[in-house]
Formats: C-alpha cells, structure tokens, sequence
C-alpha cells in the first residue's frame, strides 16, 4: 500500500486523520480527511505532510515538521500514542503539524578558562564570565569587542542590568565573583575594544559569590553567596555612595582611567542554611532563590521575608522563572532531572514537570533557561556537553545540541532563535535556527 509517496506494510491498521496547521500558506494542507497507516511515526507523518504540499505546489520545498495530537508531541507511532491514551480510531483524528526545530552549528568563541556565566538578554551582544577573573563583551560577529578587568576570583556570574536593546550608551552589566564582590561596569557599543574596570564594586559578603540578579528596571540587583544570605544593592552610581576610591591606571589605548565607587549593601535576607546557588528577580517586589540547603525560596523584597519555601530533595544549581503566566520555577539540580513547579497552587510542594533524557546519573544539569517569548520551551544545560531544548508538551527532548566537548556550565537565549552557551572547554557556544512557535 502506498499513502502519497509514503509505504507501509498491507497489515498495517488505517486511521482517518484530518492534518490541521497555525502555519499561514503555502504551508496548509486540504482540509478533508484520509486514511492513512496507523504505523507511521513522526518522520513518516512528515514526508506525507510534505507530498500533500507538493502536491498543491510544485515549487515546494520539503521541509521537516513536528505532530501534536490533544496539545502532545507526538514521539512514537500514531498506534502506539493512540493505545497509550486511550484515542478511539472510531472518529476522524485531527493532528496539528508545526515547523520542526533544526538547528544549525554556529561559531565558537575561545576563552583561556572555563566559561561559567552566560548572558544574552540584549540582541545586541553576548556577555559573558570565564574563571581567568574577566568579563567579555561579544558582539554579532563574533568579536570580543570589551574585556572587564578587575575581579581577583573566577567569575561565577552574570547579568545585563539594562535591557534597552536600542541604546547604544550606557550600557550597564553586574558580574559575580569568588573574591566575594560584585562588580558593576558601564560601556558604550560603539566605544573602540578595550579593557575597562568596574564603576561600582559592592563589598559585603563575606565568601564568594555565586550569582547575581538585576530587578526589572535595571534599579537594583541581588545577589546569593557561599556565605549563605542574599543582599540587594543599588546600582546607581554616584557622589552619595560610601568609600570612593580614585583609581589610578596608566592610560594607554587598551585601558581607561577613571573613578570607582563602593557600595554597601541596602539589605540581606538570611534564610538558607546553605550555599546561595541561584537568585532571581523578575518581578520588582519578588525575589527567588535556590540553594544546596535543597531549598527553593521566594522572598517579598519589602519586608525582607521567605513567602514560600520549597524543598526540593535535591542542591539547587540553578533556576529562572517563566513558563505559563511567567510563574514557574524550573529549576537543575544535583542529577540529570529538570524539574518545573508552579507555586500558584497552594499546599503544592511537588514537581510539575520532571524531565530527563539523560541515563548517566552523574550528568547533573548545571543551569535551566525559559525562552524569552514562549510558555513552552526552556534549555538545560549538562555536564555531558550537550544543552537540551525542552517542549512542556513532550517527555523527549525536541533538541539535543552537542554544544562542547567538556561539561556545559551555563547557556541562554541570544534573540529568538539561537542558544548560547559556555562550558569547561573554554568556549562560548553558539548554535542558530531554533526556530519555535
């Protein structure tokens, strides 16, 4: 038997389907039903999708999709899926076809140490923090176009505390440190490549510091620390601030000279009992925190109080809020699971989502990203050098990104379409044509 170009076996079960799309023309296909083979997969669908499409286009070029039946990816054949959910064959069955993510390998970009911290929330640059103690500024091209000198310690993270893409002034970035500061650092893009110091150092805790937040409007950040608190600074700079210090450097075309400040922190929440692993901070009032205590906290900024505490059985290495109603916390922990919770419901402490792909329980995922635009998407970052794209409607990961030959310290976003990430083989990763909808 032979369904459009696609061959099954004559044993083969038939169901009627009707192929449905979002997609806008020339991706839609006739509306009536057919009968098709009821063991075709994901890739059998496509080829017929692609046939029916050539069909009523003779200039079409195939192109690979993915299936959802009742809001599911489909990750096995149209039998088995329908006998594990109970699907009559009795009715015509509606699938939804979508564009299939295909990514494509795009530059590296080498540093001389691990890459520990990755920013790309500005499409107009990629920061950057690599444990030889500098801060990188990349451009689109690839170029390292400003290097942030100061730290003393290994760079732990990063964080773009000002998200106007279309500015090309003052742009303002915070990085993290092991030498138990954070440091606050000011640039323009159109400034010639050179190496600049911090304009604001914020002292305070008292052993290094492992993450670091901005709040919305770019006002304040927060940071988590081995010392076991979080602390919020301003990060303004000006006369006000306490300690300034008058930094004397020799100026030539690769360095600048100028002034830095000190500041001390506005306010410490105490709470953990153990190493502040990740902070958050994507609404002005809220701050949420994740640390090897096994804890996942959320913090009212004005009172300086938990409001919820969750224990997730597990360290916390990383978290970032997003998902439906940008209100769930995934979160990577000491295995290879990516957990997901929604703290909107009440008396609720359990998972979600639990996600895994990985069989080698000491492949633990190191950082976990939400997509900017969508509620269904996220990254996980692992040590077995892969970053995998996750789609909330699938148990499967709908991409796995052979990123790095050593493990995968951390990854992003960068614009709508392209992954970023930084591993222990010194490298900044950057994978294109991740295309969602």
């Amino acid at each position: 038997m032979d369904t459009n170009g696609v061959a099954a076996e004559e044993t083969s079960n038939q169901v009627q389907v009707r192929f449905i799309t979002k997609l806008n023309p020339p991706y839609k296909v006739p509306p009536s039903s057919i009968s098709i083979p009821a063991n075709l997969n994901r890739h059998g669908l496509s080829i017929l999708v692609n046939n029916l499409l050539e069909a009523g286009n003779e200039e079409w070029k195939p192109e690979p999709f993915d299936f959802l039946i009742n809001s599911e990816l489909l990750r096995k054949t149209l039998e088995a899926f329908l006998l594990d959910k109970d699907i009559s064959t009795e009715k015509v069955l509606e699938i939804e076809y979508i564009k299939a993510i295909v990514p494509r390998k795009g530059e590296s970009s080498l540093h001389d140490d691990w890459v520990s911290a990755v920013d790309g929330s500005n499409p107009r640059y990629i920061l950057t923090g690599c444990y030889d103690t500098l801060g990188r500024v990349w451009s689109a091209s690839g170029a390292c176009t400003h290097i942030l000198e100061g730290h003393s310690g290994p760079i732990t993270s990063v964080c773009n505390t000002k998200k106007n893409a279309a500015a090309k002034t003052d742009q303002m970035v915070a990085t993290a440190s092991k030498d138990m500061t954070l440091r606050l650092w000011k640039f323009d893009l159109d400034d010639a490549p050179r190496k600049f110091v911090a304009s604001k150092i914020l002292r305070g805790h008292t052993a290094a510091v492992q993450s670091v937040a901005a709040d919305p409007p770019g006002e304040m950040v927060c940071s988590g620390s081995w010392d076991c608190s979080i602390r919020l600074w301003y990060t303004n700079i000006s006369e006000t601030d306490a300690g300034l210090v008058s930094v004397k450097r020799r100026k030539n075309e690769d360095n600048d000279e100028g002034t830095q400040y000190e500041g001390e922190a506005l306010t410490t929440f105490v709470g953990h009992t153990q190493c502040v692993s990740a902070v958050a901070w994507p609404q002005k009032g809220t701050v949420y925190s994740g640390s090897w205590d096994y804890s996942i906290r959320i913090w009212d900024v004005d009172t300086g109080k938990d409001t919820s505490n969750i224990f997730s059985g597990k360290v916390i290495n990383s978290l970032d809020i997003g998902g439906e109603g940008s209100a769930l916390i995934a979160a990577s922990c000491s295995d290879p699971v990516l957990r997901v919770w929604d703290p909107r419901k009440p008396g609720t402490l359990s998972p979600i989502f639990q996600l895994s792909s990985s069989k080698n329980t000491n492949s633990w995922i190191s950082s976990c990203k939400w997509h900017p635009k969508s509620w269904l998407h996220l990254l996980a970052a692992s040590h077995d050098g892969k970053v995998r794209l996750w789609d909330l409607r699938s148990t499967h990961p709908v991409a796995e990104l052979a990123s790095h030959n050593d493990k995968t310290l951390c990854a992003d976003w960068w614009g709508d379409d392209t992954v970023i990430s930084g591993g222990a083989d010194s490298k900044l990763s950057r994978v294109n044509g991740v295309s969602l909808q």
